[in-house]
């Protein structure tokens, strides 16, 4: 928890889930054994920055099942701010399944429909909790779940403080909602976006480009005004204002990339947060993600500060 009479610096919004990860590679249909870990990116985010050493709430609804208390003794364990995560009674909390390919890669499988969390609407924001800190983070998917948390987003973006950076990951899951669709409400939103985490396929398939600089270059002219497009093993580029700079990946012997650009997305805010360059907090995301990537599961092995720093030296 955030300790008493301190405002978290970051708030993150979206749905938390529960994760199954197959503990041998393989189709999810040949799998036998399952590691009951933890999941959803806009989560993930909150407890990665949270394991950095900034003070980071989240706003969800969990169900009233052992799941959703599982997530809040999670949170609380990694000094997440709970305080605004409401429990709805009879609600369920969503899970997955994820089946790891040879290569690292891994294929999911959601169960998560009427969801808890993604009865979350916007009366059951707290705007003045949100504009105590100083960066407000969701993503595509919390849009995509539901119609009532697109308007939960919407209704945080007209009533944030001016001083509250927006910062989006667009996370395109096209299973959630169809191209057509997102592509407007992801776009819109990332206009009215402070610093966007597109991964570089999600870019892609939304604006129609191929070109790295060229999708980085676009994005700004939509308004945006940091964009850190992320690209795996090739590393990430950022753009800010007339600097487009590529920052390369650090090699790793990959286990699961699961979450690991929601880890990237915390490393970057992080040092945004302590006002670091953007070149600085790329290398310190790339840091962040590539730690996470060594270990199986969305949360468990998400490095601590001390991780990080060691790794960089």
């Amino acid at each position: 928890m955030v300790p008493p009479g301190l405002s978290p610096e970051a708030v993150s919004f979206g749905e938390p889930m529960i994760e199954f990860n197959a503990r041998t590679e393989g189709r999810l249909r040949d799998v036998e054994l399952f590691e009951r870990g933890f999941g959803g990116d806009t989560s993930n985010m909150a407890i990665a920055l949270a394991k950095l050493g900034h003070r980071c709430g989240y706003l969800t609804k969990v169900g009233s099942d052992e799941f959703g208390f599982s997530l809040l003794n999670l949170w609380q364990d990694e000094n997440v701010d709970t305080s605004r995560v409401l429990i709805e009674e009879g609600g369920f909390t969503g899970i997955y399944f994820v089946a790891r390919a040879v290569n690292g890669g891994h294929e999911f499988t959601y169960y998560r429909r009427g969801s808890a969390a993604s009865h979350f609407g916007p009366r059951d924001l707290d705007m003045e909790y949100v504009n105590q800190a100083r960066v407000f983070h969701t993503s595509g998917i919390t849009q995509a779940i539901s119609m009532s948390c697109r308007k939960a987003v919407e209704k945080a973006l007209d009533e944030l403080d001016g001083n509250v950076l927006v910062s989006y990951d667009p996370n395109l899951r096209l299973r959630l909602w169809p191209l057509q669709v997102a592509r407007k409400v992801v776009l819109r939103t990332m206009r009215r976006s402070d610093i966007v985490f597109p991964s570089l396929e999600d870019a892609r398939a939304l604006l129609r480009l191929e070109e790295p600089e060229r999708i980085a270059r676009h994005l700004l002219d939509l308004g945006c005004s940091l964009v850190a497009l992320k690209m795996g093993a090739e590393g990430c580029i950022v753009a800010e204002g007339n600097e487009t700079i590529e920052v390369p990946a650090f090699p790793v012997k990959v286990v699961d990339t699961t979450g690991a650009g929601d880890a990237f997305d915390a490393g970057f805010l992080a040092y945004v947060l302590e006002g670091k360059s953007p070149r600085e907090a790329a290398v310190f995301a790339n840091a962040v993600a590539a730690l996470k990537c060594q270990g199986r599961g969305a949360v468990a092995p998400q490095p601590r500060r001390s991780d990080v720093e060691r790794f960089l030296k």
